[in-house]
């Protein structure tokens, strides 16, 4: 069998080689190996016949997998025919690492190959290389490399950076994180970018202490990462169909549950951190009770649930109980107002977040006011502060 193998390109079909496509023509029937659906679409309105099961992991495949390659190879053994084209996304040349080992493979089994360039990857990488933001003067460029050496050397220069440990860099990690939110809740780019500088900062730091006792580095990080989301969106790199986004949570959560960390879990409800804001963690389990089909049907019955847990405390309340028992029942209600803010598709966090800083600003304008008559809001009375408090609503924000 002659087995044309073809670079697809960085994935856009506009960069998708006329060679190639014509290859892949030629041999009527072939495999896309981890081709976006927009690729996958463009070459079969093109013409061509693409077969869907031949290669259950292509990315094991591309990386150089011997029991991939093994498995591959007798699937083409079986599948028989004159000719096949397999599809791969940048050059083969220089993008497959398993390129030599299943031509190998593939002329022990008796085929004939032929290798059709295409453009290679490196066209999905040029952000890496090309900063958009002017430096100041007397700055440089850097590259990801030099940011890890800058990392090790920290480490080994400078007194502050030796003393840290994982533990004593988590209250950075989190600050770091709220002031990119922070960031693109206030529409800065320039603050975004430096901020996204600050939280890189955070994962290079822990993956250089990682490296220090031997336990991963940073390419490790990369590694699990990128592994993570190839196996995980099959829809993107391999020939899964998904329909819509509730198909791909499911396909999502199916995915994860096969994991090691999956099946080490006791409850579906299990790897949402513990010490998530109340708000974003109940919002979160309520989200994976509901891919199961524990959900309220509608609106409307969540909010009768919420007059329910109301009424409850109230009753709480008149009853004169001990206050754990307030506690629950007023629990209970926070829970199922988040339960609303997810039914009508808001973040239960955001919005808090919201309302935090909205009266900020009334309260701030409140001081203001009344700091222009020579006082003190502990100086006015409840009908002068609540007066006060309507007109800071019908400012403009």
């Amino acid at each position: 069998m002659l087995i044309r193998i073809a670079g697809l390109g960085p994935g856009d079909p506009s960069f998708l080689t006329v060679g190639s496509l014509d290859a892949l023509r030629a041999s009527r029937r072939a495999v896309a190996l981890l081709a976006p659906p927009d690729l996958t679409k463009a070459l079969a309105a093109a013409g061509v016949e693409l077969l869907r099961d031949l290669v259950p992991d292509a990315a094991a495949l591309v990386r150089g997998s011997t029991a991939a390659i093994e498995y591959v190879v007798n699937a083409i053994g079986a599948l028989g025919g004159d000719e096949l084209g397999i599809g791969v996304l940048g050059n083969p040349l220089s993008d497959v690492p398993g390129l030599p080992p299943l031509l190998r493979a593939l002329e022990d089994a008796g085929h004939r190959t032929l290798l059709v360039p295409g453009m290679p990857n490196a066209t999905l990488c040029a952000s890496v290389a090309m900063p958009l933001v002017p430096l100041p003067p007397q700055s440089q460029h850097y590259s990801w490399d030099d940011l890890v050496e800058v990392m090790a050397r920290l480490r080994a220069g400078c007194p502050w950076d030796r003393e840290q440990t994982h533990r004593t860099l988590v209250p950075y990690l989190i600050e770091e994180t709220y002031e990119v939110v922070e960031a693109i809740e206030g529409d800065d780019m320039d603050a975004l970018c430096e901020e996204l500088g600050d939280l890189l900062l955070q994962i290079v730091f822990h993956a250089q202490l990682g490296s220090e006792v031997g336990k991963f580095t940073v390419a490790d990080v990369i590694d699990a990462l990128a592994n993570k989301m190839v196996r995980r969106h099959p829809h993107v790199f391999g020939d899964a169909v998904i329909d819509d986004v509730d198909s791909q949570w499911r396909n999502w959560e199916k995915l994860k549950a096969q994991e090691k960390t999956g099946l080490a879990r006791k409850s579906r409800l299990d790897g949402i951190p513990r010490h998530l804001g109340a708000l974003q963690r109940g919002q979160r389990m309520q989200e994976k009770a509901a891919r199961v089909g524990f959900d309220w049907p509608s609106t409307d019955g969540v909010l009768d649930k919420l007059q329910e847990e109301l009424a409850e405390l109230a009753a709480a309340r008149r009853e004169k109980q001990d206050d754990p028992h307030v506690r629950e029942e007023l629990g209970d209600v926070f829970f199922t107002i988040v339960n609303l803010s997810r039914a009508l598709g808001i973040d239960a966090e955001t919005a808090m977040r919201e309302a935090n800083d909205k009266f900020y600003r009334r309260f701030a304008f409140m001081e203001e006011h009344a700091a222009t008559s020579g006082k003190a809001l502990s100086d006015l009375s409840l009908d002068e502060l609540e007066e006060l408090w309507q007109l800071a609503k019908i400012q403009p924000a």
